[in-house]
């Protein structure tokens, strides 16, 4: 069988900035308007909102972006090219700014009209949308963003930073204080003192000084396009695989869809190096990569994202029902679907949290692996996500414990993976095996684990532990709503029948399969009491809650 040749940059390029044809652009026209512009007219400037869409017919325009020392020339349009890359669908500020360079005559579409000719136009759609990605690709392969984070790879802080900035696909300039001898200069012009490191630049204007996740999404207005007031017909808790096929199902089948996520989009999933059993990907696709995927569809077709705020609770007296958010704001929807999944559970060990960050880590992406690289290190873990973090690990790491409290790895892993553990020399098992002790100042330097056949300890020079044993769900903010089983997962449908002290079913028909004690409430993916720990699983019950949506809300 051939293999399918590799894209050159040039490919790409073309990809990235086609230029339209004649019949394509008179596609255009009917959802736009003709605009003179004028040399040096400005279009739009980083940090707009709801900017327009640009075909140019006539003339040129580039696209900079402002720097600390000026401008960073992106690239000029002509004749048959268009403006826009992925903030256009997302609704987000923009990065760049679109200045005309020599006057002519473009076609000037709003978002809306735009996001109404991808959604019944498939062969601009898929030129529109490629395009967008591409351009954002690549912002992020060059750091050319509106974002200067300036930390140390020993700062739990900012690697928490760099994880929300590159899982919720957002580039930036990442300024290492470590090696970087000249970053002095930096730290000095913004009066920024050690101890107030990291540091984010915004928008070349702002200076954040260790700031946290909602002070960095506020900063880029990351949220800025979500109307808090509207009463909306679908809120989704979660962005992990069963709350992005939730979005991409609802949001393309007309309903009104906001997505809540706290962090970063993807879940535990979005947290894997590489899944190889997911339909459609036989070479594996990682966790990130199908999350960013899933966020641009669901995007496509309307729906808005909100990141960096948790939910404290459910009003759930009345329809429309409100989730309150953190920040005590509430947002009113006439049906909800739960896909907060679930967290792994820490080991009882005095000083973990100290090293969370430093050694400590809950997720096995790139960024982490390059923490790593030739040296020893530890995976505690006998399902999936640690028999995934441990084969990927080993390609960097000079060698992989792989620590499992019972005696054999997970009934549950799949056998691909059990066999590439077992013959891979990097990866040696321990079975009963856990650790016992963490020691260090600043950062884990070494390790104690105890044999639990044996009760032999042993002490080990080792500087990071994945920990990804077990897992817990998010649902103490739902308790009083929502009946749940003794573990604290959502217990629906049928499995209703065996709750105890649960909220009374209020209505004459029996509850939907993924519905849960509250009508119009539905329970997806890991949070849900039952549910198969797959992928696939996941997305399969996001879609199916939405057919189950439509139902509920048919009620009403």
């Amino acid at each position: 069988m051939s293999s399918q040749p590799v894209p050159s940059a040039l490919d790409v390029r073309t990809q990235a900035f086609p230029i339209l044809t004649a019949a394509q652009i008179s596609r255009v026209r009917p959802g736009g308007k003709l605009r003179e512009v004028k040399k040096g007219e400005v279009l739009f400037e980083p940090g707009d909102t709801n900017i327009p869409f640009f075909v140019l017919l006539s003339g040129s325009m580039e696209i900079v972006q402002p720097d600390l020392t000026g401008e960073r020339p992106l690239v000029t349009h002509g004749p048959g090219g268009f403006t826009g890359e992925m903030t256009m669908i997302s609704g987000r500020r923009s990065l760049v700014r679109g200045r005309v360079t020599e006057a002519g005559e473009f076609l000037e579409l709003s978002a809306e009209s735009l996001r109404s000719l991808v959604a019944k136009d498939a062969e601009l759609s898929e030129i529109f949308m490629r395009a967008f990605i591409l351009r954002r690709l690549e912002l992020i392969r060059t750091g050319q963003g509106n974002v200067i984070l300036m930390g140390s790879r020993h700062s739990a802080n900012a690697l928490r930073l760099r994880e929300f900035l590159t899982r919720n696909e957002h580039p930036y300039t990442y300024i290492d204080l470590d090696t970087d001898k000249t970053s002095q200069e930096l730290l000095d012009r913004f009066d920024v003192k050690l101890d107030e490191i990291p540091v984010i630049i915004c928008s070349a204007r702002s200076v954040l000084r260790n700031p946290s996740i909602q002070e960095l999404a506020e900063c880029l207005g990351l949220n800025s396009a979500i109307d808090e007031s509207q009463v909306r017909d679908l809120i989704i808790v979660g962005a992990g695989p069963s709350g992005l096929a939730a979005a991409v199902y609802a949001a393309s089948e007309g309903l009104d869809v906001l997505v809540i996520e706290t962090s970063t989009p993807g879940g535990q999933a979005g947290a894997s190096s590489k899944i190889e059993n997911y339909l459609g990907f036989p070479t594996g696709v990682s966790g990130q990569e199908l999350a960013a995927r899933a966020i641009a569809q669901s995007e496509k077709f309307g729906a808005k994202m909100m990141v960096a705020h948790s939910v404290a609770r459910l009003d759930c007296e009345k329809r429309p029902f409100k989730v309150v958010l953190d920040n005590g704001n509430r947002l009113a929807a006439r049906s909800i679907v739960i896909s907060t999944g679930a967290q792994y559970n820490k080991p009882r060990i005095a000083n973990l949290e100290k090293f969370e960050g430093q050694g400590i880590y809950y997720g096995a992406t790139y960024m982490e692996s390059q923490l790593c690289e030739q040296e020893e290190i530890i995976v505690v873990g006998g399902g999936n996500s640690a028999g995934q973090a441990a084969v990927f690990l080993s390609q960097t790491a000079r060698k992989v414990h792989m620590l499992v409290r019972s005696g054999q790895l997970s009934d549950t892993m799949s056998r691909y993976l059990i066999q590439r553990i077992e013959e891979n020399p990097a990866i040696e098992l321990h079975y009963k095996t856990e650790i016992v002790g963490l020691e260090g100042d600043t950062h884990l330097a070494r390790v104690t684990w105890q044999d639990k056949t044996s009760g032999e300890t042993s002490t080990h020079g080792i500087r990071h532990v994945f920990i990804m044993a077990g897992a817990s769900p998010r649902t103490e903010w739902l308790r009083g709503c929502i009946a749940l089983d003794d573990k604290g997962f959502i217990l629906t449908g049928r499995d209703l029948d065996t709750a105890t002290g649960a909220p009374v079913w209020a209505l004459a028909r029996s509850p939907q399969m993924l519905e849960t004690s509250l009508p119009g409430v539905f329970a997806v993916g890991d949070v849900r009491s039952g549910n198969v720990k797959r992928v696939a699983s996941a997305v399969g019950e996001g879609a199916i809650a939405v057919h189950l949506v439509h139902r509920a809300l048919a009620e009403r």
